[in-house]
């Protein structure tokens, strides 16, 4: 493993180290530093020459700030004439301006895509992004992975006996359904309506719910509105309780304060593919960093990525059962 260097933003350093830990590579050190006008430099402090090189910075808040940390590092490596550089991006925040809904606006997906590729990114690793078709915003490779796998474990040590997946959306309702099949579960979804960033109206659950406890999955919790919302739905149908689960927990704005003593929620889990609110300790995190780690390895060694979810993620897993809607 002598020609995989990894370095770090300042996103997440706590996960490129156990990255680099299951690895068993050091973390390299770079150097990030402000000029008087504002304006970043990236320093990279290991030899990148003719190497295999990953850098670590999931897109965060400040977001702006950490991915012009990440473009100056890609430039910064490839001025350092490596061989193969990889943007290791476990959040990629964009994902969710991936359509043109409204007159005039921006595909922010699709541009920060072409900046990671300008820069000299020769692929990105990234995982659950947050529409399918974000995938194809890349002129580069991308290594898509799931972290499904890791949360059904968790719930495996639960007693799931009337219990049912809801999907806060039918959007979501593909991903939930392999989940609910992981565990053997039935899966229902809520029929949502977005009015604004946060603001969302879910008129209806499709799918039985009354009389068993939920599991909610998401790809993502911001504010925590849209949990809210489908948390209210489901007491009306009868549901007795709820788990909540997601890969990406920002638990932005009023979030920790809306979810951690909800009354009708029984646990929150979640993945460290962004840092931890310090304000929750209570918040249940499962790490990605052996995937992630693991993904590393077989880029570099040329083997295949996607057989790592055979079974788990929906294009290689086989039959589903349908959907109740």
């Amino acid at each position: 493993m002598r020609e995989i260097v990894v370095f770090s933003g300042s996103a997440h350093h706590g996960l490129a180290e156990q990255i680099c830990a299951d690895l068993g590579v050091d973390l390299s050190p770079v150097e990030i530093s402000r000029f008087s006008n504002d304006c970043l430099q990236a320093q990279l402090q290991a030899n990148c020459r003719q190497r295999d090189v990953y850098i670590v910075q999931p897109l965060v808040p400040p977001t702006q700030e950490h991915l012009m940390e990440l473009l100056m590092m890609i430039d910064a490596a490839r001025g350092a004439s490596a061989a193969q550089i990889t943007a290791v991006m476990p959040h990629y925040a964009y994902a969710r301006s991936d359509k043109k809904d409204s007159s005039r606006i921006s595909l922010g997906g699709r541009l920060v895509a072409d900046l990671l590729s300008t820069a000299g990114a020769h692929r990105v690793l990234t995982m659950a992004l947050h529409a399918p078709q974000v995938h194809g915003f890349f002129s580069v490779p991308v290594d898509h992975l799931t972290a499904i796998g890791v949360l059904a474990e968790h719930f495996r040590e639960r007693d799931l006996t009337d219990t049912v997946v809801v999907s806060p959306d039918l959007g979501n309702a593909k991903t939930a359904t392999q989940f609910a099949r992981l565990l053997g579960l039935p899966v229902a979804a809520g029929s949502k309506q977005r009015l604004a960033d946060d603001t969302v109206v879910i008129d209806a659950i499709v799918g039985d719910v009354a009389g068993r406890r939920a599991i909610v999955l998401d790809d993502e919790i911001a504010t925590g509105g849209s949990i809210v919302e489908l948390l209210d739905r489901l007491q009306q149908f009868g549901c007795t309780g709820a788990a909540v689960a997601c890969t990406h927990g920002l638990f932005t704005g009023k979030a920790v304060e809306r979810l951690r003593n909800h009354p009708f929620i029984t646990e929150m889990v979640t993945t460290d593919t962004v840092p931890r609110p310090a304000d929750w300790p209570e918040l249940q995190v499962r790490s990605v960093a052996g995937l992630f780690a693991e993904a590393i390895s077989r880029i570099h060694a040329g083997e295949s990525v996607s057989s790592l979810f055979d079974g788990v993620d929906p294009s290689h897993a086989p039959p589903q059962p349908k959907l109740p809607f």
